[in-house]
């Protein structure tokens, strides 16, 4: 009894809660104050990045608080330094110029003198220099040896008729009045001998004809020069008017340039120019010959400048002639101040508001490094130095002098 009650008592729970229970399943913070100790101890980290990722929260916030209270860059703020001239007169050195076409100072279209015949071979070519009488092409002369053949037999037979006119014609000299002829018998002889003899010179000059036209088969270059142009092949019947040919006399090639009304009074024989090919070089030429009319419908006058012989100097070609020792005052720019595009040619224009406007303009005579404007923006205007800045009408720019 005493062994039960005993084992009973021992399986009962303690009045404060303790037991087999309290030391299988112990609580984790505890009751006591070891244990809530220890408990703090485990939770410490964790609080710490909490705190930390408070802080981090508010000072964000505080900063895009701060960001958004701060005002937006106005466009005056955004101005670019651009530099700046300004439209005025300039004396612009050699500013006297004029562009036309290279053209030959002498040339001549090549026609051939018989027509119908076929060409039998062409002898030059295109670029090919050529002396005085040089063959260029020969025509088919078969037709026109025969004919000669034949015809210097007819000269032939009728100069021995004439031969023998002029025999009989001699029989009865020394017989008028002699009674054994009559005059009108020895009259016919003697008429007889002179006409076969007319007949005989006759023939003759059909053959010379005949002669003259073979060797006109051959077509000649009537002087020395340059081959620019042919229009001939082999086979062709000649004929029609499209030369064979056309031969710049000696090559020489010359500038016919185009100069206004006002200007040409100031250029004379002699005057030296720089002339500018298309292919950008340079060559010195002399003015030959200043046109003493003027265009009535264009106001333009012609002047011929003389050039040095050269490969790159061809007929036909554009060049622009710069008359050296000239200058003028005009109202100009830098030429690195005209902007180019879809538009044409333009002039970047600052405005008392510091503000940029597109100006188009109209240039005219260039020289020691300025351009003139013929039309845009009036004298004392600003303008932008540099017209590869990257501005666009509208834009602020603050400003510098320029060079």
């Amino acid at each position: 009894m005493h062994a039960a009650a005993s084992s009973t008592a021992s399986r009962s729970p303690s009045p404060t809660g303790g037991g087999e229970r309290q030391r299988l399943s112990p609580s984790p913070g505890g009751s006591t104050p070891e244990g809530r100790e220890g408990g703090r101890q485990r939770r410490g980290p964790r609080s710490m990045n909490t705190l930390s990722r408070a802080c981090l929260a508010g000072a964000l916030v505080a900063t895009l608080a701060a960001c958004a209270q701060k005002p937006a860059e106005s466009p005056r703020d955004q101005a670019r330094t651009v530099s700046v001239v300004q439209v005025e007169p300039r004396e612009i050195s050699g500013g006297l110029s004029a562009s036309g076409v290279l053209l030959p100072r002498e040339d001549v279209a090549i026609f051939p003198q018989l027509t119908g015949y076929r060409v039998a071979s062409v002898l030059t070519d295109v670029g090919s220099w050529v002396k005085a009488g040089q063959p260029l092409v020969q025509l088919d002369d078969v037709l026109l040896r025969a004919q000669l053949n034949q015809q210097n037999a007819l000269a032939a037979q009728q100069a021995a008729m004439a031969d023998q006119a002029d025999e009989q014609a001699n029989r009865v000299k020394g017989l008028d009045n002699e009674g054994l002829l009559s005059k009108e018998q020895i009259d016919q002889r003697r008429f007889a001998a002179t006409a076969a003899r007319a007949q005989a010179k006759a023939q003759v000059a059909a053959a010379d004809d005949i002669r003259t036209r073979e060797a006109l088969t051959v077509v000649r270059a009537p002087f020395s020069g340059l081959i620019i142009e042919r229009d001939v092949r082999f086979g062709d019947v000649t004929g029609g008017a499209t030369p064979l040919f056309r031969l710049a006399r000696d090559g020489q090639v010359e500038l016919a340039a185009d100069v206004s009304e006002d200007a040409l009074d100031k250029i004379h024989s002699g005057d030296k120019a720089m002339v500018t090919l298309a292919d950008g070089s340079q060559v010195q030429g002399t003015v030959r010959l200043v046109s003493p009319a003027i265009d009535p419908s264009t106001k333009l006058g012609k002047v011929r400048i003389s050039l040095p012989i050269q490969p790159n100097v061809r007929s036909g070609g554009f060049a622009t002639a710069t008359f050296l020792g000239f200058s003028r005052s005009a109202s100009a720019v830098p030429e690195s101040s005209i902007r180019y595009d879809a538009e044409g040619a333009s002039v970047m224009v600052i405005g008392a508001d510091s503000k940029v406007d597109r100006v188009p303009v109209t240039t005219g005579q260039r020289g020691g490094g300025y351009v003139e404007l013929l039309t845009g923006p009036s004298a004392g205007a600003r303008v932008v130095e540099k017209a590869g800045s990257m501005l666009v009408p509208g834009d602020f720019v603050r400003t510098t002098p320029g060079s």
